[in-house]
């Protein structure tokens, strides 16, 4: 049982409905980067926020905004999956799979 929490962010100027968009669609690259994923017992959230300091995007960029944010969520997650460290009642996964990054010499 495993909850992950996570805020995808820009500066675009969005609405509520497009935040929404915006956390589901970072869901998606959640689902990428772990397996398995919103299954029932998990409590795994994630939350778009808008600063608006940039103006509201066109359709077309916003279909791009949403894409890059999957895509950005998803190495965010692999980057925090490689970077954990883990407690001796919970290895990380680096203590279980050590060969899975190359050591830099």
């Amino acid at each position: 049982f495993n909850t992950t929490i996570g805020v995808v962010a820009t500066d675009l100027a969005l609405t509520k409905a497009q935040c929404g968009k915006l956390a589901a669609v970072a869901h998606d690259g959640l689902a990428r980067a772990i397996r398995p994923a919103h299954t029932m017992t998990d409590g795994d959230t994630v939350f778009a926020l808008a600063t608006c300091a940039r103006p509201a995007p066109d359709h077309d960029t916003f279909q791009d905004v949403l894409a890059t944010a999957a895509d950005a969520f998803s190495r965010a997650v692999a980057h925090a999956v490689l970077a954990a460290t883990g407690r001796e009642d919970a290895p990380a996964y680096l203590d279980v799979f050590p060969s899975a990054v190359r050591k830099e010499t």
